[in-house]
């Protein structure tokens, strides 16, 4: 029978719809039954688990070719996240060009927007890869047949489950309940069973069940394969456990998580605050936990294809942002060029020379040690370890103004000066707030932050945003919740 490679949602969309057919033709990289059931090789397993990697990278057109309208022509993270933050609008000179962008920057969009779509879409295709990833691996017969051994079958079943994990995580935050589907789906009538939101809690639980199994399955190093150095790594694991302890507020274990990364000793900030960015120094340096490996003149493509739209005009910084750094501060200068209109973090060079590539080979940074330190940070002070607390701040602060400036001097004396000690909760918490802004920018963290902390109301509003309480959570896509004949709920005001 074949498998339905759509997401559980999809396939409801497809019987309401009355076709007989898949709803598209087969993801680009997409392993198929048919090439397991053929011949299966130790290859075959292996590269089911890399393509569920394949959507979090920015590559152009993974879901359909050039279909603006359904917002999959790239992964929406800089939309959904950067854009509807203070941080990103959508064109450094504002016109009409994909208005539902600007929709999502002033909170006007309803539940048809294609920015949910389109995030929607992406993470439940990821969702259905490592479902047939792990469906595989864990099927004795097949192993046994292509002579899979135990440490690459275990190594890749803990990649499969933290990828899971990962496109969990992103759907739990950005919509709240949402369908969990934990295996690959063979009829329509799985699909109807599986299509029912569940409560976050729950979502909740089947990520850290997910990563469990992850960092059970994974060896203690720093790099799972020293040749393909971008595979899921124990650090990484142990990052996300802390990220979900982080956004639960489970404070302790954050701080105990962290710790047991730090006991690692595979992880450290960059002496250059752009060394994580630069993509001559990728997999070279200290910092970056989990990345994806970009690729130019693969095929099929593999490159950054974010850098595509940056040469259209699209991605610009806020006055607001801009003025959220302090004097001096050389973390300015390397995420943004405001003369040039150059984001060179999203660039991966500080010449502009990816600008306009439809296939450029910079990575995508998804965590990052200095992250990481700031989440340890936050529940220090949640846990009233103050003193604790104000020195990872500092640290960060620290490697920010010793880093070269882009011009390859330094920061005059004075910039970036250590906060005073203090026992002030909410003053260490407004550093906090800030050193994660200036700290993070354009890297997709900054919305969900606000959401988290309850900020986002307050801080957007003034920002001129129109963010409403409902924003808290983005809509369901309304054509799922239409075709879904009730299955599927929407979010309450949408």
């Amino acid at each position: 029978m074949k498998i339905i490679y759509t997401s559980a949602i999809a396939a409801v969309l497809l019987m309401a719809a009355g076709c007989k057919k898949e709803l598209y033709k087969d993801p680009i990289g997409l392993i198929t039954p048919a090439q397991v059931n053929l011949d299966p090789t130790a290859n075959t397993l292996t590269s089911s688990v890399t393509s569920s990697y394949q959507m979090l990278s920015s590559t152009l057109n993974l879901l359909g070719e050039w279909d603006w309208s359904a917002g999959t022509v790239f992964r929406n993270d800089y939309i959904v996240q950067d854009i509807a933050s203070d941080d990103m609008q959508k064109k450094w000179n504002p016109d009409g060009d994909q208005a539902w962008m600007d929709q999502v920057d002033n909170f006007s969009f309803i539940a048809t927007n294609q920015a949910f779509n389109g995030i929607w879409s992406y993470d439940y295709e990821g969702v259905s890869r490592t479902n047939q990833a792990i469906a595989y691996l864990s099927d004795d017969a097949i192993v046994a047949k292509v002579g899979l051994s135990a440490d690459l079958r275990s190594r890749s079943l803990g990649e499969a489950y933290f990828l899971r994990a990962y496109y969990y995580f992103d759907l739990v935050t950005n919509f709240g309940d949402v369908p969990v589907v934990l295996a690959p789906l063979k009829t329509f009538n799985e699909a109807y069973d599986v299509a029912k939101r569940v409560p976050k809690a729950q979502v909740w639980d089947q990520i850290n069940s997910d990563l469990a199994k992850a960092k059970a399955a994974l060896p203690s190093a720093k790099f799972s394969n020293t040749t393909e150095k971008w595979r899921v790594s124990k650090g990484a694991v142990i990052a996300m456990q802390a990220k979900s302890a982080l956004y639960n507020e489970k404070w302790a274990d954050v701080i105990t998580l962290v710790n047991e990364l730090q006991t690692l000793n595979f992880y450290g900030l960059n002496a250059n605050y752009f060394d994580s960015f630069d993509q001559t120094k990728e997999f070279a340096d200290s910092e970056v936990i989990f990345a994806y490996d970009h690729q130019s003149g693969k095929t099929p493509r593999n490159g950054n294809g974010i850098c595509a739209p940056l040469g259209w005009g699209f991605f610009a910084p806020t006055t607001n942002f801009i003025s959220a750094f302090e004097a001096n501060d050389p973390r300015l200068d390397y995420t943004v060029n405001v003369s040039s209109q150059n984001i060179y973090k999203m660039l991966g060079d500080k010449t502009g020379a990816n600008k306009g590539n439809d296939d450029a080979g910079n990575n995508r940074i998804f965590i990052r040690y200095a992250d990481v330190l700031l989440w340890k940070a936050e529940a220090l002070n949640e846990t009233g370890d103050y003193a604790n607390a104000v020195t990872l701040i500092n640290q960060i602060r620290r490697r920010a103004r010793t880093s070269p400036t882009i011009a390859g001097g330094t920061a005059p004396a004075g910039t970036l000066p250590d906060r005073p000690a203090s026992t002030d909760k909410a003053q260490i918490k407004a550093w906090l707030v800030q050193e994660r802004r200036v700290e993070l920018g354009f890297e997709s963290q900054r919305f969900n932050d606000l959401k988290r902390w309850k900020l986002a109301k307050a801080v957007l509003t003034a920002a001129g945003k129109n963010f409403q309480d409902k924003n808290y959570l983005y809509p369901i896509p309304q054509g799922d919740v239409d075709k879904s004949a009730g299955s599927i709920t929407q979010n309450a005001g949408y």
